[in-house]
């Protein structure tokens, strides 16, 4: 444990040391890693721990119904639910108390440890076990699909001009932050060369495509602003699009016609100043290698 004290605040490698503790006793559980902030070399105060419990096949459901008694055992919990909300229900997301601190923790049979979309570091495990099965095969983060991404986005640029239209503020910054998270961000880290996910980090990992994202952002909550930020929006993806797309990316010319013709209409209906955004041409490409 003297070695994680000097990679992690105090109170992160004091529960840990706990929670191992408590996590060896079950026999059923065969390994514990950590992964997150903590493999990158990031975790700080604020960071939580992402804990991955691999369990012997035979015992994954009896555990599974008894995740957040497990958990209640780490220390002293006072909030806990699953995943479902992020695609994982496998996962136990914790609130625990002296100290707080947001735990994950991933409760993942033997058999599937080795789908992964990154290394953890192994705390803990019995028989080389965890160690065997991840050597299996390799860690891979899912990549943004240029092409998914391409037959989506116009549809959503009109999707957010009609909400504009009708002046419904929350809906238009939802729809801002949809983009950022599954479009711009992910885009943008991509092109940078680092985990693109969602918009996480991206001051650090991406710097000059966060100064471009601020222009996302209205710079004030009228009709004006909320078009100005739209324009932005379309401005940093045709611009990732490019330096990311490959010769077999169809740009959909027509839906992109029909989406920026559309988005000058509403704002000429509202007054707004519109701005005239030329196709680009077709035969810019580059392809970009990750």
């Amino acid at each position: 444990m003297e070695e994680l004290r000097a990679l992690m605040p105090g109170e992160h490698a004091s529960f840990l040391e706990q929670a191992l503790q408590v996590l060896r006793a079950d026999e059923r559980i065969v390994g514990v890693a950590i992964g997150g902030s903590f493999v990158t070399g990031k975790l700080d105060a604020y960071s939580d721990l992402d804990l991955v419990l691999a369990i012997e096949h035979a015992y994954v459901e009896a555990v599974m119904r008894e995740r957040k008694q497990i958990a209640a055992r780490l220390g002293s919990l006072v909030a806990a639910f699953t995943g479902e909300h992020v695609g994982e229900p496998r996962l136990l997301i914790c609130l625990y108390d002296a100290p707080v601190l947001h735990v994950d923790l991933k409760f993942v049979s033997l058999n599937d440890v080795a789908e992964r979309v990154e290394d953890p570091a192994i705390l803990w495990e019995r028989q080389e076990k965890l160690s065997a099965m991840l050597r299996t095969q390799e860690a891979a983060f899912p990549m943004p699909d240029l092409q998914w991404i391409e037959e989506r986005f116009w549809p959503w640029v009109h999707y957010t001009t009609t909400k504009i239209g009708r002046g419904e503020t929350f809906e238009i910054m939802d729809c801002f932050a949809f983009l950022r998270g599954r479009v711009l961000g992910p885009l943008a880290l991509m092109e940078a060369g680092a985990q693109p996910a969602g918009v996480r980090k991206i001051e650090t990992r991406a710097p000059a495509r966060a100064q471009e994202l601020w222009k996302t952002l209205p710079a004030s909550y009228n009709s004006q602003g909320y078009i100005d930020s739209l324009y932005a929006v379309v401005d940093l993806y045709r611009s990732l699009r490019e330096a990311l797309r490959t010769e077999d990316l169809k740009v959909q010319r027509e839906a992109e016609r029909v989406a920026l013709q559309y988005l000058a209409d509403v704002a000429g209906r509202l007054k707004a100043a519109p701005r005239s955004l030329k196709l680009q041409p077709r035969n810019r490409c580059r392809k970009y290698e990750i």
